[in-house]
C-alpha cells in the first residue's frame, strides 16, 4: 500500500497528518511535485519524487504508477477523476473523498465554473485553508487509510 501525494499545493498540515500516520503505519508515502518537496528527517517511508517540468507531469506520474486501493491526496479535479478511474481512494486536502459516485458532478461543477470565470462573472476562490479543513481530512484519512489496510491485509493472507 502506498499513499501518494500531489505535493505542489498540498497544505503543510496534511502532510504533517500524513507523515505521522506513515511513519507509525510504516506506509510508503510519495510526494510528487514539479521541485523538490522535503520530507521530515524521521519520517523513513517518505520520499519525494520529482518530476520534469510541464503541466500536468506530477498527475501523469501519479496515474502511471498508482495502483487501486491506495490512497492519493490531490486537489486537482481531473487527476482525482482519472485516479479514481483507476481504482485509488482520492482524497481532497479540505477532506471530501471522490469516488465514482460524485467524480462526474464534480468535474461538471468545475467546468461550468471555469466557464463563469472566463465570462468574468465569478472571481474569488476558495475560503483559506483552516482548522475545520484540517479536521475533516484528519476523519477521512483515516477511515480510507483503514480501508485501505484492510484490503491489502486480506489480499496478503489470500497469497
Amino acid at each position: 500500500m502506498k499513499i501518494w501525494i500531489d505535493a505542489d499545493a498540498a497544505p503543510n498540515d496534511v502532510k504533517t497528518i500524513v507523515f505521522r500516520a506513515a511513519t507509525r503505519l510504516n506506509i510508503e508515502t510519495i510526494l510528487v511535485a514539479n521541485q523538490k518537496i522535503a520530507a521530515p528527517a524521521n519520517a523513513t517511508t517518505v520520499r519525494s519524487v520529482v518530476v520534469r517540468e510541464g503541466a500536468d507531469q506530477a498527475d501523469r506520474y501519479i496515474v502511471k504508477h498508482g495502483e487501486p486501493m491506495e490512497i492519493a491526496i490531490t486537489a486537482d479535479l481531473p487527476l482525482a477523476g482519472d485516479l479514481v478511474e483507476k481504482g485509488l481512494m482520492v482524497i481532497d486536502p479540505r477532506g471530501e473523498e471522490y469516488s465514482i459516485a460524485n467524480i462526474a458532478s464534480r468535474l461538471s461543477m468545475r467546468n461550468f465554473m471555469d466557464e463563469l470565470r472566463g465570462t468574468g462573472m465569478v472571481t474569488g476562490g476558495s475560503a483559506p485553508y483552516g482548522d475545520k479543513d484540517k479536521k475533516a481530512f484528519a476523519a477521512t484519512f483515516d477511515r480510507l487509510l483503514q480501508k485501505g489496510i484492510r484490503h491489502f491485509a486480506k489480499q496478503a493472507n489470500a497469497e
